[in-house]
């Protein structure tokens, strides 16, 4: 049997800002390494023997305190398939302001699982790469592997509805915990 980890990234400058960070790449804040930190520490007795993150910034950087406590070599891999949704023209502005002046259209920008923001992707978009990428990391599980995936909560979703049998209504409608960490057996 192996094991996969599944965690967000840590708090950025742009989570705490409220902007849309989509293809930016912020980095964590003082509380978000502190949030990896406790991540490590729940982590630390698991024998990790491949992690992968996104490309950016946010995702790499919380892999690599969350890896802090394990010794030895672990095969890292940053895949652009789990990176986070692209926003497009939303990319870089605040949540709230977005909302109040686009009201009717926010709810299926925000959350909406086929509706994409102006010149960015939709849920759906995002589902169809984060798939291809998860289809390839379980072919590829060995026995007793244990996996730690750092992602963007967008990336998280269409992992989390594969495991969790989770409908496209369902898959949208909430915001990952951050430090929250989701374990799946294969």
């Amino acid at each position: 049997m192996a094991k996969i980890f599944l965690f967000r990234h840590a708090q950025t400058t742009d989570n705490l800002e409220g902007i849309f960070s989509g293809r930016r790449d912020p980095d964590l804040t003082e509380s978000g390494i502190e949030e990896a930190e406790k991540i490590a520490l729940e982590l630390k007795d698991e024998p990790v023997t491949k992690a992968f993150s996104a490309p950016t910034t946010r995702t790499k950087h919380t892999l690599d305190l969350v890896l802090k406590p394990h010794k030895g070599a672990v095969i890292t891999i940053a895949d652009p398939r789990i990176r986070e949704r692209d926003y497009g023209d939303l990319t870089g502005k605040s949540k709230k302001k977005t909302e109040e002046l686009y009201p009717k259209e926010y709810p299926l920008w925000h959350r909406g699982y086929g509706t994409p923001p102006p010149n960015g992707e939709s849920l759906k978009q995002v589902e169809v790469r984060v798939l291809e990428f998860l289809k390839e990391v379980l072919a590829n599980l060995r026995q007793n592997d244990v996996i730690f995936i750092s992602a963007s909560a967008n990336s998280l979703r269409p992992i989390r509805r594969y495991f969790e049998k989770m409908s496209e209504a369902q898959m949208a409608s909430f915001e990952h915990e951050r430090g929250k960490i989701y374990e799946y057996e294969v």
